[in-house]
């Protein structure tokens, strides 16, 4: 049974930074995997922030939604098995608890990597609070 858990969220003013970890357990991700980060902010609907996903080999390719494309980093340390999501530039609007999402065994098209329908394991989630 894969375990995510997220940590790093807290409190941070507009233009400032946050990592946000994603340690996972009961799998290795090496191989055909997806992982993802995903936020909700009150009264809104879930929403894809980016994932990384690899099919055989040790290549990752990574996808953003636009409203964090050259803001947020996605990647994985497979070593530790643990997903980070770096994020600069912080605006309020980024307010949200955000979650780790992974999916093992498939790729999804393009289309659907950043809709949560597409992900079968799910962390608690972690608040991220940018004031202006």
């Amino acid at each position: 049974q894969v375990q995510l858990v997220e940590s790093g969220g807290g409190s941070v003013q507009a233009g400032g930074s946050l990592r946000l970890s994603c340690a996972a357990s009961g799998y290795t991700f090496n191989t055909y995997y997806m992982m993802a980060w995903f936020r909700q902010a009150p009264g809104k609907e879930r929403e894809g922030v980016a994932t990384i996903y690899t099919y055989i080999s040790s290549t990752s390719y990574a996808d953003y939604a636009d409203s964090v494309k050259g803001r947020f980093t996605i990647s994985l340390d497979n070593a530790k098995n643990t997903l980070y999501l770096q994020m600069n530039s912080l605006k309020p609007e980024d307010t949200a608890m955000y979650y780790c999402a992974a999916q093992i065994g498939s790729i999804a098209p393009s289309f659907v990597r950043l809709k949560s329908s597409a992900y079968n394991y799910w962390g608690q989630g972690t608040q991220v609070t940018v004031s202006s």
